[in-house]
């Protein structure tokens, strides 16, 4: 589950996850764990592009990864709402070490730039990529709930 949640993104997660556009979709992005900046100054990035023009620095070796079978349920049981997606694996991957993947939406995934990018939630990781395939389990990358 999300270790932050993006303050443009409060409130939008699922209605974005939902995937609402013809051509939209979710990509994860990778981050170096070297020079990653604090949580408390993550969350005011509005788009990829604020993100990657920070200290942070994405982790191009391994590459971004678009997301598969995206879902949104609504627990009634729980009283969310749980945001799902497919495992993503890399095979073979080498390079720096990542230590937090972001998960991005795409409004149009055959235009834009990082510019376009909207980051929805960052999830810390610890991986250093060997050459060994790796997989990254993604359940409920975001649950929202309120209480009365």
């Amino acid at each position: 589950m999300a270790n932050l949640v993006f303050n443009v993104a409060l409130g939008r997660v699922a209605s974005l996850a939902a995937l609402p556009n013809a051509n939209d979709g979710l990509v994860l992005v990778p981050l170096e764990s070297s020079g990653l900046v604090a949580d408390s100054t993550m969350r005011d990035y509005d788009t990829l592009a604020d993100l990657l023009a920070g200290a942070s620095n994405e982790q191009t070796t391994v590459g971004r990864k678009s997301l598969t079978s995206v879902s949104v349920t609504v627990n009634d049981s729980s009283d969310r709402v749980e945001s799902d997606a497919a495992d993503v694996t890399w095979t073979a991957p080498t390079g720096s070490a990542v230590g937090a993947v972001v998960i991005c939406y795409d409004p149009d995934t055959t235009t834009g730039t990082d510019a376009d990018l909207i980051p929805l939630s960052k999830h810390d990781v610890t991986w250093t990529p060997d050459g060994n395939n790796f997989t990254l389990s993604i359940a409920d990358f975001v649950r929202a709930s309120s209480s009365a």
